[in-house]
């Protein structure tokens, strides 16, 4: 897992932000975790992800040029079966936000 911060341009661009709480084990998701990283790297109007893992919770937040690239990462066939894996098998819950990032500010 890459620890750096995303670097993203100038808003506005989209953030999904996908909250977690797993299940015992771990059942195949690293490996799937692994190759979906790999995976939505390559896609059109991919920017960036940063995710933090705590014992109890996940969050990871990918970053989109806009809605519509956020979105048909969504589709994207081996993504579509590790949603149904992360229903079926790997999370307790979760929760997906998706939101228009209007300003942004980090340390000079």
């Amino acid at each position: 897992m890459d620890s750096s911060l995303a670097r993203t341009p100038e808003p506005p661009y989209t953030a999904v932000v996908f909250t977690s709480t797993r299940t015992d084990g771990d059942h195949g998701y690293a490996h799937m975790a692994d190759r979906l990283d790999d995976l939505a790297r390559r896609q059109p109007g991919y920017l960036g992800h940063e995710s933090a893992r705590g014992a109890d919770l996940s969050i990871t937040v990918s970053y989109w040029v806009d809605h519509a690239a956020a979105a048909a990462w969504k589709q994207v066939a081996e993504h579509l079966v590790a949603q149904e894996r992360g229903r079926a098998t790997w999370y307790d819950d979760y929760t997906v936000r998706v939101a228009t990032v209007d300003r942004e500010y980090s340390k000079p």
